[in-house]
């Protein structure tokens, strides 16, 4: 199983027009860990949220990266 994160925009969108992190993982727990220390740049980057993948099954969608 491969794990991966899906970046969007506001909308939901997927962002795929600057060149972001293609990170591939072997586990959730490895992509959520990656997630922890790297959303702040993504944040930079333009993505708003993100949508954690397990191969194309979705596990879960739309998680913001702004604070509450």
């Amino acid at each position: 199983m491969i794990w991966r994160w899906r970046y969007e925009d506001a909308n939901g969108g997927e962002v795929t027009d600057r060149p972001l992190p293609r990170e591939i993982f072997s586990s959730q727990s490895d992509a959520e860990s990656w997630l922890g220390e790297s959303w702040r740049e993504l944040l930079e980057a333009g993505v708003e949220q993100v949508s954690l993948l397990e191969d194309e099954r979705v596990e879960y969608s739309g998680m913001s990266l702004r604070a509450e």
